[in-house]
């Protein structure tokens, strides 16, 4: 039991620190795949070695190593699956952790004599490596990325995808908010915003605050009034939630006039929790399914 939690704890640790050290430098992490043009200007989320995309703190985790040290694969494999596909991992390479979260069930027995389970939740951490870190892979990990789609369709299909949610989207004012006592997303005019992405990209935002109410994902995380803790993590959800959609969606995301006062309150959220980053990314996460539920199913060619 011990051994589970001084783990659980050192990897939270771990995670949360990484992230803060970017924070501290007023880098918001999960903006960095669009600050560089990595992959040639291509906005993905990362790959495990069988395609299926990472989720939640791991997106995140994963997009800082690939800006920090100029990766444009999506792909990451561990040192096995590496071996196991023929490839192997350069000598003097370094791996960079993933998380995996999951539940053990223990017996417990109350003070009547009565057994019964418990279930203790756990963040168990592993190492990934970068497709280029590795000789001998298949082709499939070598092809170049492919162009960005047009500007113009990639924004048809953002548009496309907010009014499936069916979220009550009204205009006009100069803010761009979620009204959670009248259900509503209030945005600015399309024509006051420095183009269409900018636009797409906050109104991706607020939709993922519109998840957080009673009737959708009932998401309560202590905010009592404007400014205060609760507050400020709501917003880190809704912060990296959009970055998520934007990946999804291929829109460049807004980069806020306010980040640096964001910055600080949400240093100061992380600092008193150390869990609550990867919390975090796990409440964006459920946003941007629940979001991707309400989607139409996608009509196959016949």
């Amino acid at each position: 039991m011990a051994t589970l939690t001084q783990d659980r704890t050192d990897v939270y640790t771990r995670v949360t620190e990484r992230i803060v050290a970017d924070l501290e430098k007023g880098v918001r992490p999960w903006m960095k795949p669009w600050d560089a043009g990595n992959a040639a200007g291509r906005i993905a989320r990362p790959l495990r070695a069988a395609g299926q995309p990472y989720r939640g703190i791991n997106t995140v985790m994963l997009w800082m190593t690939a800006m920090e040290r100029g990766y444009a694969s999506p792909f990451w494999l561990s040192y096995r699956q590496a071996q196991e596909l023929g490839g192997q991992v350069r000598r003097g390479e370094h791996g960079t952790l993933v998380v995996y979260a999951g539940t053990v069930t223990r017996p417990e027995q109350s003070g009547e004599g009565e057994e019964s389970e418990r279930e203790i939740r756990f963040l168990k951490g592993y190492t990934v490596f970068n497709a280029e870190q590795v000789d001998g892979l298949p082709d499939r990990f070598r092809a170049p990325a492919p162009e960005p789609k047009e500007p113009m369709a990639r924004i048809e299909a953002a548009d496309r995808f907010f009014a499936a949610t069916g979220a009550e989207i009204r205009t006009g004012g100069t803010r761009a908010y979620y009204a959670i006592g009248s259900d509503h997303i209030q945005m600015p005019p399309f024509e006051t915003f420095r183009d269409a992405e900018s636009f797409a990209a906050t109104l991706g935002h607020e939709t993922v605050h519109w998840t957080r109410h009673p009737s959708r994902l009932a998401r309560d995380l202590g905010r009592k009034r404007w400014g205060d803790e609760g507050y400020a993590a709501e917003e880190l959800v809704a912060e990296i939630g959009s970055a998520f959609l934007c990946a999804d969606l291929g829109i460049t995301p807004e980069v806020r006039e306010d980040h640096a006062a964001y910055i600080a309150s949400w240093l100061e959220v992380l600092r008193n929790d150390k869990r609550f980053i990867v919390s975090a990314a796990a409440h964006a996460q459920r946003a941007v399914d629940y979001l991707h539920e309400l989607q139409p199913p996608v009509q196959q060619a016949a």
